[in-house]
């Protein structure tokens, strides 16, 4: 099911809800089309967020697809959060805020864009790494994000 945003705010980029299992979106798909081995990991990612969020919008992007309730809370990408020699293949970025910096091994980076909110890089090569660590983490993010005061802006955080 897909939706389009309207009034302040909108945006040309289709807003997908809640979508049913094995169904794929062509906007999805467009955005793994050169790098199409790392489908199966978003697909996990996405049945995971789906599975333990609420009210969750996806929306695919040119450089990312974006996770957000009220506001972005988590995003996958193609970020290169570390050197090309050392990143798997196939591989995702998850990039999600929490309000704190989140110290693990597994975070490759971290970086305070605002005070108190702190955005958070992990690299995915498998399924198996989309686990209860990483989702408790997500859902930490889709917490903060869903408290934030404030307005979106063009469906980034405030």
């Amino acid at each position: 099911m897909t939706q389009k945003r309207t009034g302040r705010g909108a945006c040309p980029y289709p807003v997908i809800a809640k979508r049913e299992e094995g169904q794929t979106d062509s906007d999805i798909l467009l955005f793994f089309d050169k790098k199409p081995a790392a489908l199966p990991l978003y697909e996990a990612f996405e049945q995971a967020v789906l599975s333990q969020i609420e009210d969750v919008h996806i929306r695919a992007q040119k450089t990312q697809i974006s996770f957000s309730n009220r506001h972005l809370f988590a995003a996958v990408s193609f970020l290169p959060v570390v050197k090309a020699k050392e990143r798997p293949e196939p591989y995702i970025t998850i990039s999600f805020g929490l309000d704190f910096h989140l110290l693990s091994p597994r975070i490759q980076a971290a970086t305070e864009p605002y005070p108190n909110r702190w955005t958070h890089h992990v690299l995915i090569d498998s399924v198996q790494q989309i686990d209860a660590e990483l989702m408790d983490w997500i859902k930490m993010a889709a917490a903060f994000s869903a408290g934030k005061r404030g307005s979106t802006k063009g469906g980034e955080t405030d």
